[in-house]
């Protein structure tokens, strides 16, 4: 299962220990200081099975998440990724590997200031495009592999550093919103991060439903270099079709994808036999410049189509069934997944009376 923050070697299970008592005692801490505030423990359980060309690998995997407010203004949020693989030995072994990966996803404050200012500190996922702050949660996203594009422009997917975010102006007809961040770099097994900068402006239709996004970053070490990116997303409004699309442009490579998925509810509603299908069809392409592989993409040009029946359980449960194809100069094969992902959310403990 293919992400962006665990693109790294795994790292000694030790240190993420200590980062998980980290956050359980944050946790505590958050508690003792607002107790009428409650948290909220939400996130996902999954069981995915993959097999692509020809190796199969089998991971469950737990991501929970953390949303702590602390009085008025102060909120802290993380993520975790909790995770086991059995893939098979390579070079014509005989028998699996087994790799586990323990770690925080992200952990940071945020400071809000006013509906136009959102101070962050800490480690945070880069704004860049859309799929990395919004769709890589397990619980959220229509496939269990991310885009192809997924790393060009956020390479390990998180920052260290500060950000500041907020809404420019909200109007019946638009609203604008931004997100200006600074990462320093980052070697910890834990946070890793990249020397970097940039930022990523939203636009709003609410009539239309849609919304156009332009994003930038700048790598500040080893070779400088620049990113762009674009994401629009779409839903026309009294119909369940979702369009959702990224174009990002690197020094070395660009890549696109397109997503539709459309949620069968117009036959008996969405909580009939059919209504809970959901068919989704996902295009991506990724085009080399040169042979330079500092992206974390493919050195050769691809082309990717995947075809997926996505089917919605009651109680926050979905099956996850896709096909697709790759086409690579390197050679084509065919990616078969399927999974099961339960979405949880509940307080942390017992609110107070007021």
């Amino acid at each position: 299962m293919p992400h962006p923050i665990l693109k790294s070697d795994i790292p000694q299970t030790g240190r993420y220990r200590k980062a998980m008592v980290f956050a359980l005692a944050l946790l505590c801490a958050t508690k003792i200081v607002a107790a009428q505030d409650t948290p909220l423990l939400s996130g996902g359980v999954a069981f995915f099975h993959s097999t692509s060309g020809g190796s199969t690998d089998f991971t469950p995997v737990i991501e929970p998440l953390l949303a702590a407010p602390i009085g008025q203004h102060l909120f802290i949020e993380s993520r975790a990724t909790l995770l086991e693989t059995w893939l098979p030995k390579g070079n014509g072994q005989s028998g699996d590997d087994h790799i586990h990966f323990i770690g925080l996803n992200y952990l940071s404050g945020d400071f809000l200031i006013n509906r136009h200012l959102t101070l962050v500190a800490g480690s945070y996922l880069v704004p860049f495009a859309s799929y990395n702050e919004r769709l890589s949660p397990i619980w959220i996203n229509n496939f269990q592999d991310t885009p192809l594009i997924a790393s060009l422009g956020v390479n390990t997917g998180t920052g260290l550093g500060g950000m500041a975010r907020g809404s420019v102006v909200s109007h019946e007809k638009y609203s604008v919103d931004y997100t200006a961040f600074y990462s320093t770099r980052s070697n910890n097994l834990q946070f890793p991060a990249d020397r970097e900068f940039g930022g990523r402006v939203n636009l709003y239709l609410p009539v239309q439903r849609l919304e156009v996004g332009f994003s930038y970053d700048r790598v500040l070490q080893g070779v400088h270099e620049n990113f762009y990116g674009v994401h629009v997303w779409w839903e026309p409004k009294d119909t369940a079709l979702r369009l959702r699309s990224e174009f990002t442009s690197g020094q070395h490579a660009d890549g696109y994808w397109v997503e539709a998925d459309y949620r069968l509810q117009r036959f008996g509603g969405p909580d009939s036999v059919i209504g809970r299908f959901e068919p989704v069809f996902r295009m991506q392409q990724t085009f080399r410049r040169d042979n330079v592989a500092s992206d974390g993409l493919l050195p050769v040009d691809v082309q990717r189509a995947d075809f997926a029946i996505d089917y919605n359980l009651p109680h926050n449960t979905r099956i996850l069934t896709s096909y697709g194809r790759q086409f690579a100069s390197t050679g084509d094969h065919n990616v078969w997944e399927t999974g099961i992902v339960y979405r949880f959310l509940f307080p942390a403990w017992r609110a107070k009376d007021k």
